[in-house]
């Protein structure tokens, strides 16, 4: 048997972690009745190892053949292993244990109801973005106390439908809070979205706390925030910040959690500070990832002392979004063509910008495996898709022997894949498949071509 390569102290972590996992089975089970349309009870048993394993020549995740994932449900196709969620929920809320906390799941990483249900199940709560998703956690059996409403330029009209529906509200521009004020007065409890000015997240599409960002309000502002509070009463029941994704240095975290903390003292009512997310994780080998144990702790001490300060206690809340799912994704595609150039070897997938945007649009990587041929010859190959339009998933990638007809895993696509996915060139969006307990089950079907035109009206020209 040869396992794929992972890291010692992920190995350690699961190994640690599997005692609290027989600990929690029996909660799930009691529970298991919310996922009863899928047919199987959740968690009897969690394998520590969730990553992919080669034994025998055949990989598997969560117990279940990948190939055979594939045959049944045909490609391209995503696939998600639920025990990969239940490690990074745990490890998460164990490295926080040092304070009272929340975890509220950003879910615009991925919203299929199973996932936010399942989510749930590990005792996360929310953080929305839009109405629609906010009813999508309401449909999982989110109670509305535990969704925050996060919405970035929307009319007044959202921000009242969302109060009506019991959501926790967050706003991030003063025009917002003035209406609030006008219209409610200090009876709806609001957090408020700060903007610390720091630069931090792997991309600049990523990065929402630095000054020319439209998040948040800015911190030079904060008087501003404090007039519009006292003119008409606000219940400023918390301070929001998100810097941005994939921050790895602790020291910037922390920098802004300071910012958020001080401006706290400028308001008596305050319950909670909400740090926000951007936890990253690691694409491919030697990549870096947040220390969330050391930030933990350093961030527990940081707030300890602030209680002392303010005499009076609070909890803290965290969003992570795709450092819960991001792991847990793969998207399985089809070889198509080889296609040899005088630059370079390119295997043409089923698959293109309009399932995985990521590298298009991030410059993201994703390592590819070959789950077709893991013992053939690693040679280098450009991996390109099928949309008409430049859309390379990888230049000169090494891997085993890629043939036409073989399947290829792309990692880490739990988090923005199928989310940022699309009909461009009219292509359907694939299915999507979740591997709970030893079984993938489909949880999403094959878009037709029945569906993109589902919409569109038909004229008599």
């Amino acid at each position: 048997m040869r396992i794929e390569s992972f890291s010692l102290s992920s190995i350690v972590l699961n190994l640690a972690s599997l005692a609290s996992f027989f600990a929690i089975n029996s909660l799930f089970s009691r529970n298991h009745s919310l996922f009863s349309g899928l047919s199987f009870h959740v968690f009897l048993f969690i394998p520590p190892f969730t990553r992919m394993l080669l034994q025998n020549s055949r990989y598997t995740l969560g117990g279940v053949d990948v190939l055979e994932v594939v045959e049944e449900f045909g490609a391209p196709l995503y696939v998600y292993n639920a025990d990969t969620i239940h490690r990074q929920f745990t490890r998460l809320d164990r490295a926080f244990s040092g304070i009272e906390h929340q975890i509220k799941y950003a879910c615009k990483a991925l919203t299929n109801v199973n996932i936010l249900r399942f989510i749930r199940q590990c005792g996360g709560g929310l953080d929305t973005v839009s109405l629609n998703e906010l009813h999508l956690g309401l449909q999982a059996g989110f109670e509305a106390k535990d969704i925050f409403f996060t919405p970035n330029n929307v009319s007044f009209d959202e921000v009242k439908e969302a109060i009506a529906l019991g959501a926790q509200l967050n706003l991030d521009n003063l025009p917002m809070l003035e209406k609030l004020g006008q219209t409610y007065g200090g009876s709806v409890p609001v957090c408020i979205r700060i903007n610390p000015h720091i630069m931090a997240g792997g991309n600049e599409k990523i990065s929402t706390g630095h000054i020319n960002s439209k998040f948040g309000i800015s911190i030079t502002q904060l008087d501003d925030i404090v007039r519009v509070q006292k003119q008409y009463g606000l219940d400023v029941s918390g301070l929001h910040m998100h810097t941005g994704s994939e921050i790895v240095d602790t020291d910037i975290f922390l920098q802004g959690a300071q910012i958020l903390l001080e401006a706290g003292r400028r308001f008596k009512t305050i319950r909670f500070f909400d740090f926000g997310g951007g936890f990253k994780v690691p694409y491919k080998q030697g990549d870096k990832e947040t220390n969330v144990e050391e930030l933990g702790e350093r961030l527990a001490a940081l707030c300890h002392n602030e209680m002392k300060q303010r005499g009076s206690s609070f909890y803290a809340c965290f969003e992570p979004g795709k450092y819960l799912v991001s792991e847990a994704g793969l998207l399985l595609v089809r070889v198509n063509v080889i296609k040899q150039t005088p630059a370079t070897t390119f295997a043409g997938v089923d698959s293109g910008l309009n399932h995985l945007i990521r590298p298009m649009f991030y410059k993201a990587h994703h390592d590819i495996t070959n789950i077709s041929n893991p013992e053939g010859a690693v040679k280098p190959y450009s991996v390109a898709g099928y949309i008409c339009e430049t859309d390379n998933f990888a230049w000169d990638r090494e891997m085993n022997e890629v043939r036409e007809g073989d399947i290829l895993a792309f990692h880490n696509a739990g988090a923005y894949g199928i989310m940022m996915a699309s009909n461009y060139n009219s292509r359907p969006r694939p299915a999507e498949v979740f591997i709970v307990n030893g079984k993938a089950h489909l949880i999403r079907r094959r878009e037709t071509l029945e569906d993109i035109l589902r919409t569109q009206v038909v004229l008599d020209l």
